[in-house]
């Protein structure tokens, strides 16, 4: 039995809920209270800088909205949860600490649309009567929620965020630290290469296919925006094929994230060690011709799944250099070919007449890479780890 390693994790979960009505009314105005709170502190600490030369952060504006709220014509901003109005001066502080950080761009106010989300602090002295895993959650105000409790965390959410989506959805996330153990360690390792044909090629010879989920529904979703854009825009039948639209999109991203879920965990358990190829996805996408294709695959996706997996479970990823020339090389003599165009999927070697598979051999050739190629062979080609993309 070999000995496993545990991992101390942040685990992120997502659960559908479905809100009753009175909820649904409740949730509407924490929203519409929370988007108020944020553009009038935004508006206010602006008018600060500008008058006075004046900074002022989330801190100030709370004591302002604590005398609002005793005035006769904002007695209304009681109606809604504290810490709901509390956590987005805290997201504005972190906007605006990113915006200094040269990170992001300076906040902009927040209109009504169609995605909105809003953050509860949950008590720890009181979430034992709050949160029991698999079993209930109830928010201030909001009370019990219907949830459907696809998994059971280990740990307690400190922090809850009410997502409503496009399709009219609405969903809980939150976050809890959790104990993982590593997966028994294997010796092998595995090249992976990535492509459309196949999304990924593996250097045993496995092939995953591609089950483009975007072309399967490209019908379906045609068939609903036309008749989307025949509707007046902003009428009732508007906002009702609107809302067929987004479900139609948001099942295709549903499939597809779970096909590449299952796809990470099937090469996180093949092996110890997974290289992959470093591609310029964005360059690639400039490509009119296969833009659509590239981006129904979900390769920065994929990759980001790869990346955090390998931490959790104790595999060791690694990427090779963009440039190293993998589909021309050879991968049994290391011969490399002065050119190979893409349409060439099955090729000979001159020097050794070996047969090649084009996705097989650069997998091939990704693997040997991490073991510093063949002594032989005049491929370059770096070999990085893979940093985890939050």
């Amino acid at each position: 039995m070999t000995e496993r390693d545990s991992t101390t994790i942040q685990r992120s979960y997502k659960f559908r809920f479905y809100p009753t009505s009175v909820q649904r009314q409740q949730l509407a105005m924490e929203l519409g209270h929370a988007r108020w709170v944020w553009n009038t502190c935004l508006a206010w600490r602006g008018r600060q800088y500008r008058l006075h030369d004046k900074h002022v952060g989330g801190v100030d504006f709370s004591r302002q909205l604590t005398f609002l709220k005793g005035l006769g014509p904002y007695a209304w901003l009681k109606e809604a949860s504290a810490t709901c109005l509390i956590q987005k001066l805290r997201d504005q502080d972190t906007a605006f600490r990113n915006f200094f950080a040269g990170r992001a761009k300076y906040p902009r106010f927040k209109k009504r649309t169609h995605t909105q989300s809003i953050r509860y602090q949950l008590d720890q002295r009181q979430v034992a009567g709050r949160y029991r895993a698999g079993e209930f959650l109830k928010l201030p105000k909001l009370g019990a929620l219907k949830l459907m409790w696809s998994r059971r965390p280990q740990g307690v959410p400190k922090m809850v965020t009410v997502t409503q989506d496009g399709a009219g959805r609405y969903f809980v996330s939150f976050m809890c630290e959790e104990t993982l153990q590593s997966l028994p360690r294997k010796p092998n390792g595995i090249g992976v290469d990535l492509g459309i044909s196949d999304v990924v090629v593996t250097s045993e010879g496995w092939k995953s296919g591609n089950p483009r989920h975007l072309k399967t529904h490209a019908r379906q979703l045609r068939k609903a925006q036309r008749r989307l854009s025949r509707k007046r825009k902003g009428s009732v039948r508007w906002h009702h094929q609107r809302i067929r639209v987004a479900k139609a999109h948001a099942r295709v991203s549903n499939t597809r994230q779970d096909w590449l879920h299952k796809l990470t965990t099937t090469l996180i358990r093949q092996a110890g060690l997974i290289a992959l190829e470093t591609l310029n996805v964005r360059g690639m996408m400039a490509n009119r011709c296969i833009a659509k294709a590239l981006g129904d695959v979900g390769m920065h996706e994929l990759k980001r799944q790869l990346a955090y997996k390998a931490q959790w479970y104790g595999r060791e990823l690694v990427q090779v250099d963009r440039w190293a020339p993998t589909s021309k090389t050879c991968s049994e003599c290391g011969a490399v070919q002065k050119a190979m165009p893409l349409k060439v999927r099955q090729w000979t070697c001159p020097d050794c007449q070996t047969a090649h598979d084009r996705d097989i051999n650069a997998a091939k050739n990704i693997l040997r890479l991490t073991t510093g190629g063949r002594p032989e062979s005049h491929a370059r080609g770096g070999v990085h780890p893979l940093e985890v993309v939050a």
